[in-house]
């Protein structure tokens, strides 16, 4: 359920400031500084606007000339209509960890909720194109950290990212998703289904206006967004290159945990990973590992994180016998009752269920940490324990 705006006046201001042209988060920040209020700076003449480091004759002109031409009154009507809710840097429910970044966006687009408890958020990453071990990794790790009150938090994007989502979700967990468009996108699109299990236990948010596409260009300002709510950042299989390394340093820039999962020695999928162990990540195997690198946070929660996690643990290994008593949800039970000694392939279990295809690869994590199905190797094959 979306919260209420609370002054609209006020966000269309902070808007309308953004979405000027040579506008970023830095300068915008600069902006505030000097002039106090976006208001202030949006009547700002070019000759006022050019004593700001930074901003040149042209930049000035640039901003005054495009700073009205954003339709903030249209974008309020349509998050009104999409159930999200906007806030800007000065609003309470501003997210603190969020705010203490270099560069924190000025504007967040949220659907669903943000609780105090996303403050105690673990970011967990990697590439799209992963293993079947990458993927068992980040749901594992997921699924234990948010059995233990953490938010997962991550990009939304296909393989890594999904994973560490579903993970969250099979432990009725917390789960942040930072997308690299408006949220009147959803991107991946076959994430759909996944996009609103976030946001009803958890939250979808971007920086970005409600209709922007998924451009190459607006993903790697979002890792910034993904390290900065958390307290640290897990890198699960990442090449050299790529947007989870992107999230990494920038948890590194703003004074964030960096951990790794290690892979295997001779796959480009692990080179990111273990390049970030040679350069001083901790290495991380198990949630004990996740508290070890958080230091005195981590110290302070261990007891707590273990004894959650050894029971999360117990709960996927407990064998198939009680499935009665086991907390299963409407959508896992047609998938258990579904399956049987022969494999099935995951898209058989959709197309056969009528269950949207992110329910049921939420429900087979899940059903897999509970001890209740096996997956067989090569992925995407499926049978009873």
């Amino acid at each position: 359920m979306a919260e209420k705006q609370h002054n609209s006046a006020d966000i269309e201001k902070w808007l309308k400031l953004i979405r000027a042209e040579s506008v970023g988060s830095t300068t915008f920040a600069k902006l505030i500084k000097h002039f106090g209020s976006p208001d202030r700076a949006l009547g700002a003449s070019v000759s006022e606007l050019t004593h700001i480091d930074g901003v040149g004759y042209k930049t000035a002109q640039q901003i005054t000339r495009t700073r009205n031409k954003f339709d903030a009154t249209t974008e309020l009507e349509l998050a009104e209509r999409l159930g999200v809710w906007i806030i800007h840097l000065e609003d309470e429910r501003y997210p603190p960890s969020l705010k203490q970044i270099y560069d924190p966006p000025p504007v967040l687009y949220i659907k669903g909720t943000l609780s105090d408890t996303d403050s105690l958020a673990i970011a967990i990453v990697g590439t799209r194109r992963c293993s079947l071990y990458g993927q068992e990794q980040a749901s594992r790790l997921a699924h234990f950290l948010a059995s233990a009150g953490f938010t997962i938090c991550s990009g939304m994007a296909r393989g890594i990212d999904t994973a560490a989502h579903q993970g969250a979700l099979s432990a009725r967990g917390r789960t942040i998703a930072v997308q690299g468009c408006g949220l009147a996108n959803i991107f991946p699109p076959e994430n759909k289904r996944l996009f609103e299990l976030i946001a009803e236990s958890g939250a979808c948010i971007s920086e970005l206006p409600l209709q922007y596409e998924p451009l190459s260009e607006n993903f790697p300002p979002r890792n910034r967004i993904i390290a900065g709510l958390s307290l640290g950042t897990i890198v699960v299989e990442a090449p050299l290159n790529s947007g989870a390394m992107i999230t990494a340093r920038s948890a590194l820039d703003n004074n964030r945990e960096v951990m790794a999962v290690p892979g295997k020695v001779d796959s480009p999928l692990s080179k990111g990973a273990h390049q970030l162990i040679k350069q001083g990540a901790r290495l991380v195997e198990s949630v004990q590992d996740v508290m070890e690198a958080l230091g005195y946070v981590g110290k302070r929660l261990k007891s707590h994180v273990t004894a959650a996690a050894e029971s999360a643990c117990e709960r996927a290994e407990t064998p198939l016998f009680n499935v009665g008593q086991l907390n299963l949800s409407g959508d896992e039970k047609k998938i258990y009752h579904y399956l049987g000694k022969e494999p099935l392939h995951t898209e058989q279990i959709i197309a056969e269920t009528k269950i949207a295809a992110g329910s049921v690869h939420a429900g087979l994590i899940s059903l897999r940490l509970k001890g209740l199905i096996r997956q067989l190797p090569g992925g995407g094959l499926f049978l009873r324990s």
